[in-house]
C-alpha cells in the first residue's frame, strides 16, 4: 500500500472473466478468486457478453452494461448481495 493507492497492491485484479456459473478473478500476486454468479443477481441475469465486458479498477471490478461493481475485499470476504439464494433454494 502507498499513501495514493489505499488498497494492497497484490489485490490488485489484473484479469476478470465469467464462465456459465462462476465469476473468476486474478489478482496481481497470481491468486485467483472464484466465487459463484449467484452471488450476484445482476451478473447472473446478464447475457455472456454483458458478463464478460469488465473494467478492472484499482480496488474491484466493473461491469458498465449491467452497472455491477465488485470489490475483491468483499469477494475475499465472501460477501454476497444481500437476499441473494442459490438457484432452486429460497433465500435464507
Amino acid at each position: 500500500m502507498n499513501s495514493s493507492n489505499p488498497y494492497p497492491e497484490s489485490e490488485r485484479p489484473v484479469e476478470a472473466w465469467c464462465d456459465p456459473v462462476n465469476l473468476h478473478v486474478r489478482l496481481a500476486d497470481g491468486r485467483e478468486i472464484v466465487t459463484p454468479l449467484w452471488w450476484y443477481p445482476r451478473l447472473l441475469g446478464a447475457t455472456p457478453g454483458e458478463r464478460n465486458k469488465v473494467e478492472l479498477m484499482l480496488d474491484g471490478v466493473h461491469w458498465p452494461d449491467v452497472d455491477e461493481d465488485l470489490s475483491i475485499r468483499g469477494m475475499l470476504r465472501g460477501w454476497k448481495y444481500p437476499g441473494a439464494a442459490k438457484p432452486g433454494i429460497a433465500a435464507e
